[in-house]
C-alpha cells in the first residue's frame, strides 16, 4: 500500500482514513477513530498528540486494556507466531527473534514477575529513540530496572512507550523519517565516545574541562561546524568552539573579505563538557540543533540576513575547577582571572592545563562580545526534569531559569547515649534537621513553581547508639523570580531558626551561592511560541529549575529558550537521559522557524 500524506489523512472519507491507520496501536482502533474526529490537523505532530489526549481522556480502564492487549516481548505470541505483522517486525528488529536459551529465560522471568505485580505486561517501543532498535541488552536491563518500578508510574510508561510504538508505526505508513533528527542523534552518539580517562570502558561518560576528552571533544565539533557549512570555527582561548554562518551579505571574493559584515549576528549554542557520569544530551543538544540548520541552510545555498554563531561554550557544569560558566561567562566579560590559580583534584592549575591546552590566557580579554554587534541569544536544551515526558508534550518554551540560593549549614546539640536519654531531654541535632527537611518540602510546595532541597546530611562520626549531637546539611531553593526566592529564603530560616529554639539547639548557615533570575525576553519567547504553534505542537509554558549558560548571556543580551522532551521521566546527569530523533526534529524545526521570522523582520 503507497504511503499516506496529510492532505488524505485530512480528506479521505474517515472510515477509510481509519482503515489505512489499522495497527497503530495494538488492537485498539478506537484510539485512531476517535481522534480522526478532530480532523484536519496542521502536521503529524497534531495528530500524534490528539491520539495521546484521547487516551488520557479515555480513563483507567480503557488504558489498562490497551496495554493488556500488546503482547510480552519474546512471550508466548512470539513463540507461537501470532503477534501482529507491526509487533513481529518490531521484536524482530531488536534480535528478540534470535535470544539465545538463556536470554529468553531471562525475560520470561522478568515478564512474569512485571504482570504478577503490575497487572500489565511489560512495554518498551523497542525501536529505541532513534527507531532503529534497541539491543538485547538494552531491552534487558530496561526490563530489571522498571519490575521495581511503582505501579502508577509503570502505568504512565507504558503508556508513553505505547505512544511511541504508534508514532514510529505512524512514521512507517507515512514515509516519512526524521533525517535532521537522526543527524543530531548521530552527532551526539558520536560526541560520547569521548570520556575522561579514568572512564574509559566503563561505559560513563565524563568530560571535564580541558581533559584529552575534553579537547577531543573541541576537535571534533570544530570538524562537524566545518562539515556542516559553517564559514569558520574556531577555538577560542577558553576552549570555547565558535562557528559561524555568514549573512547574505558575506564577502564572496578574496578582496572582498576585507568588507565588514553590517547585520546583527545571533547567538546561540549550549556546552559540551559534562557531569561525571553524566548524559549524551544535556548541553550537547543546544549545539547540534543550531547547527543541523546550518547544514540545511548550506545544502539549500540559502544565506539569511544575519550571521549565525553558534557557540560550543567549554565549561558550565564547574566539575574540575569552582568555574562555573566559565565558557559563557568568558563572553559576557565575566571571568574571573583568580580561577586561573585553582587546582584541581591532581594539583593542577587551571593556567596549567591551560597552557597544556595550547590556550592563550592572555586572549581571555578579547572574548568578550559587544551587545550592540548581536540581536540577541536562543538555547536549545533537553529539559532535565519530568514535565514533559509526564504531559506527553515534546517541546517546552521556558519563562525564566529561576533564582536560586545555596547553603551549607550544621546544627549542634548534645551527643548522649541512645539508650539511656529520654525522648524528651534529646538534643538531637539530627532529628531537628529532618524538621527541616519536611519545612523545606512543605514550604516550596504551597509556593506555586518553587523547589527547595536538602541535597546532603551527615552525621560527623555518627554512632548506632548515639543520639546525634552534630549534623550537617545543604540547602538548595530556587524560585521563577528574585523576589520569590528570597522570601522563600526567609520563610525558611525563620523556621530553621525557631525549630532550634524550640531544641533547644544552635546552628550556622554560610550562603555559598545566589544566582538572579533570567527571565525570558518576552519577543524572543514570543518567536519560540509562535515556532511551536506553526508546528501543531502543543503550547506549553514553564520555567526552568536549573541553570544554564542563557543565565550568563541574559546579562548581557535578551535571551530565551527552548526545552525538548526527555525519556526516563526527563532524568538527566545521568545515563540514562535521553530523547527521540523525533523530537529532536521538532526541534530542529522550530529553531527554523524562528531563523525565518527573525529574516522576514530584518
Amino acid at each position: 500500500m503507497s504511503t499516506l500524506t496529510l492532505e488524505q489523512l485530512n480528506t479521505l472519507p474517515l472510515a477509510e482514513a481509519a482503515e489505512r491507520l489499522d495497527g497503530l496501536y495494538e488492537h485498539s482502533p478506537w484510539i485512531v477513530e476517535t481522534a480522526l474526529q478532530q480532523r484536519p490537523f496542521v502536521s503529524l505532530a497534531a495528530f500524534k498528540y490528539r491520539m495521546v489526549q484521547v487516551v488520557a481522556a479515555a480513563g483507567r480502564e480503557p488504558q489498562l486494556a490497551l496495554l493488556r492487549a500488546h503482547p510480552e516481548l519474546a512471550g508466548k505470541a512470539m513463540v507461537d507466531n501470532s503477534l501482529t505483522a507491526e509487533s513481529s517486525n518490531e521484536q524482530s528488529k531488536a534480535g528478540l527473534t534470535h535470544c539465545t536459551p538463556a536470554e529468553f529465560d531471562k525475560i520470561q522471568r522478568l515478564n512474569a514477575e512485571y504482570n504478577a505485580r503490575f497487572g500489565f505486561p511489560f512495554i518498551l517501543a523497542v525501536r529505541g529513540p532513534r527507531g532503529t532498535g534497541l539491543s538485547k541488552a538494552e531491552i534487558i536491563a530496561t526490563l530489571e530496572r522498571r519490575v521495581q518500578g511503582h505501579p502508577d508510574f509503570e502505568l504512565a510508561e507504558c503508556l508513553r512507550n505505547v505512544h511511541r510504538i504508534a508514532e514510529i508505526r505512524l512514521n512507517d505508513k507515512f514515509g516519512y523519517t526524521p533525517t535532521q533528527g537522526h543527524q543530531v542523534w548521530d552527532w551526539q552518539e558520536a560526541l560520547a565516545q569521548h570520556t575522561d580517562a579514568g572512564y574509559v570502558g566503563t561505559g560513563q561518560l565524563t568530560v571535564t574541562y580541558l581533559t584529552d576528552a575534553h579537547l577531543a571533544c573541541a576537535r571534533q565539533i570544530q570538524a562537524d561546524m566545518l562539515a556542516a557549512g559553517c564559514d569558520s570555527a574556531t577555538i577560542d582561548a577558553v576552549g570555547n568552539v565558535v562557528g559561524r554562518y555568514e549573512s547574505d551579505s558575506y564577502p564572496r571574493t578574496s578582496d572582498e573579505r576585507q568588507s565588514p559584515i553590517s547585520s546583527k549576528t545571533l547567538l546561540t549554542g549550549s556546552h559540551y563538557d559534562t557531569v561525571r557520569n553524566g548524559g549524551k544530551y544535556d548541553g550537547r543538544l543546544g549545539i547540534y540543533v543550531p547547527l543541523a540548520c546550518v547544514q540545511a541552510l548550506k545544502a539549500e545555498g540559502k544565506r539569511l540576513p544575519y550571521a549565525l554563531e553558534v557557540v560550543a561554550f567549554a565549561e558550565e557544569e564547574g566539575q574540575r575547577y569552582k568555574a562555573t560558566f566559565l565558557g559563557s561567562g568568558a563572553l559576557t566579560g565575566d571571568f574571573d582571572p583568580a580561577w586561573l590559580d585553582q587546582t584541581d583534584a591532581d594539583g593542577i592549575s587551571m593556567r596549567d592545563a591551560m597552557a597544556k591546552a595550547g590556550l592563550d590566557v592572555n586572549a581571555i580579554g578579547a572574548i568578550r562580545r559587544n551587545p550592540a554587534d548581536y540581536q540577541g541569544f536562543v538555547e536549545v536544551h533537553i529539559e532535565q526534569g519530568p514535565v514533559l515526558n509526564a504531559l506527553d508534550i515534546p517541546l517546552g518554551v521556558v519563562t525564566s531559569i529561576n533564582a536560586s540560593v545555596r547553603y551549607v549549614g550544621e546544627i549542634t546539640g548534645m551527643a548522649s547515649h541512645a539508650g539511656t536519654t529520654p525522648m524528651g531531654q534529646r538534643r538531637d541535632a539530627a532529628a531537628a534537621v529532618a524538621e527541616l527537611i519536611l519545612l523545606v518540602e512543605h514550604c516550596a510546595a504551597q509556593d506555586g513553581d518553587s523547589v527547595g532541597t536538602v541535597g546532603q546530611l551527615q552525621v560527623p562520626n555518627g554512632s548506632i547508639n548515639v543520639v546525634p549531637g552534630r549534623c550537617t546539611f545543604s540547602l538548595d531553593l530556587r524560585a521563577p523570580s528574585d523576589a520569590q526566592r528570597d522570601a522563600l529564603e526567609a520563610k525558611i530560616l525563620t523556621g530553621l531558626r525557631l525549630i532550634c529554639e524550640r531544641r533547644g539547639l544552635h546552628h550556622s548557615l554560610t550562603r555559598t551561592m545566589q544566582a538572579s533570575a533570567a527571565p525570558s525576553a518576552s519577543a524572543w519567547q514570543q518567536r519560540w511560541e509562535a515556532a511551536v504553534t506553526a508546528l501543531g505542537v502543543p503550547l506549553h509554558r514553564m520555567p526552568s529549575g536549573a541553570g544554564h549558560d542563557a543565565m550568563k548571556l541574559h546579562t548581557i543580551l535578551p535571551q530565551a529558550m527552548l526545552f525538548v522532551r526527555g525519556l526516563n521521566s526527563g532524568i538527566s546527569h545521568n545515563p540514562l537521559e535521553s530523547t527521540t530523533s523525533d523530537d529532536m526534529q521538532l526541534a530542529v524545526d522550530a529553531f527554523r522557524h524562528l531563523l525565518h521570522q527573525l529574516a522576514h523582520a530584518a
